[in-house]
């Protein structure tokens, strides 16, 4: 009975949340990133749709786009114009129970009005207008809504040159305009259509670009990336348990490993090489959508030049190359072949890091999602809503004392809650150890060194966990800035 009560109490808290949002929305203000998908359709976008689609609730999907790559195109290894269909068939069987949990859920036929076909006849090919050419010229020309776009290319992105190209030709007093809406994050460069027409066109414009090779601590390779203590997350008995059996039709599609796969059992992880490109766009409270440099779940990239950030490399005396960041020479990719020696095992597990060290909590999140598909709300668990009472950009002089608060943090399930606090010093400008106390507690305290410069930042981030099942993630980061 007390629990019972303790939910709707906390219910009635998110229906407050919810409306405070809906007033935000009213003034203007963005509340979901949008987003389009260009994916080649390989295996491993297949898998990374599963885990899309069931956080379609938590983004604006403006398009789903099939186009080609360097591994994949019409007549070569194709999976079919088509092989969306499914995937949309099983969401639209799932859907009411989806909208259970989340009425933001976008209804089937909005996803289906919204999937089509871009430049597929080749790898690279952009001179046909196409459907997908086409809907991404008419979104981003569209007055009526300046919010930022993520382009999200899971394959190649020779669907985005085409787009882009009849916008430089249709209306080039427009390019500076449609540039302030865009935002790229890649999968690497699966064709050479980034560096042939995009950058030498558009560059001038800085658009954010985030060009990932680490994407691979989630992909085919992510025995040779990801630390053995986090295999418990991938492997055949955590993937049945959680995925594979008894979530209903769309995770029944999840193309895990079969019999025979030469490493794996039958139901192992396969690879989700594309899923760090709209993780990165998943409201997890780490923020890392204002700077790619604080990391997330899709990863935590550095400023090489312009406004492109790629991989950080653990290696100080390490060029990046000027031109393509792509399989022929991505430090993460080149440091997983065979014979390799080049590289130390722990700067190998370093690279990685910045995704891996995330993996219980995003798994446990995709299992929670599963459940979605097939169990009541009561039925189900639900991640924490972190609060702070304390600011989250503060300013402060070194031997200040900061005090930090998580008050107001609720479960909308009523489950008990543990609190982490905990400095993210890869994320940091200062290089002095911040000494947390009360770090286990929802109240926690720090000091700011004494020797910490001015204009450095310390990043601290609040975690907190339900007890619920599968356990629960949600976060709150902290800037401080050194005065």
């Amino acid at each position: 009975m007390n629990k019972t009560i303790k939910i709707i109490k906390n219910l009635l808290m998110l229906l407050l949340v919810v409306s405070n949002a809906n007033f935000a929305s009213a003034q203007g203000k963005a509340q979901k990133p949008r987003v389009f998908i260009l994916s080649d359709g390989e295996i491993d976008d297949e898998c990374s749709m599963v885990r899309c689609l069931l956080y379609a609730n938590d983004f604006e999907i403006e398009g789903i786009i099939t186009t080609s790559s360097q591994y994949h195109w019409q007549g070569h290894k194709w999976a079919g114009d088509g092989w969306m269909a499914p995937y949309l068939d099983a969401y639209q069987q799932v859907y009411p129970n989806l909208i259970k949990h989340d009425a933001a859920y976008p209804k089937p036929d909005y996803l289906r009005e919204r999937t089509v076909l871009g430049n597929v006849k080749i790898e690279g090919e952009m001179d046909d207008v196409t459907a997908g050419s086409q809907l991404i010229v008419k979104v981003l020309l569209d007055q009526s809504d300046s919010r930022p776009i993520w382009m999200q290319a899971w394959g190649g992105t020779n669907t985005l040159a085409r787009a882009l190209k009849s916008i430089e030709k249709e209306h080039p007093e427009r390019m500076e305009e449609v540039a302030k809406k865009m935002r790229f994050f890649f999968i690497w460069e699966q064709d050479s259509t980034y560096q042939s027409y995009i950058k030498p066109h558009w560059g001038k414009y800085n658009i954010l670009t985030i060009i990932s090779d680490q994407f691979e601590a989630i992909a085919y390779r992510w025995k040779n990336t990801q630390p053995k203590e986090m295999y418990q997350y991938y492997r055949a008995d955590w993937m049945k348990k959680n995925i594979l059996e008894n979530r209903g039709p769309l995770s029944s599609l999840y193309k895990a490993h079969k019999i025979g796969d030469e490493g794996f059992e039958e139901g192992d992880f396969r690879s989700e090489g594309d899923s760090p490109a709209f993780m990165h766009q998943i409201n997890t409270g780490l923020r890392n959508l204002e700077n790619p440099d604080w990391g997330g779940w899709g990863g935590r990239y550095v400023k090489v030049r312009g406004n492109t950030w790629l991989d950080p490399v653990p290696d100080k005396g390490y060029a990046y190359p000027e031109g393509r960041w792509w399989g022929n020479n991505g430090w993460g990719r080149m440091s997983s072949k065979r014979g390799n020696t080049a590289e130390t095992d722990s700067m190998h597990r370093k690279y990685f890091e910045p995704i891996w060290r995330w993996s219980p909590a995003f798994q446990n999140d995709f299992a929670a999602r599963a459940a979605w598909c097939v169990k009541s709300y009561a039925g189900a668990n639900h991640h924490p809503i972190v609060k702070l009472e304390n600011a989250l950009a503060i300013s402060a002089k070194p031997g200040e004392k900061i005090k930090l608060s998580a008050k107001g943090t609720l479960d909308p399930d009523g489950d008990q809650l543990s609190y982490s606090w905990w400095e993210y010093q890869d994320a940091d400008s200062n290089h002095d150890v911040v000494r947390l106390k009360g770090n286990f507690k929802q109240k926690a305290y720090f000091i700011v060194p004494s020797e910490a410069k001015a204009g450095n930042t310390i990043h601290i981030i609040c975690e907190v966990s339900d007890n619920g099942t599968p356990k629960l993630t949600r976060y709150q980061r902290v800037v401080l800035t050194i005065q």
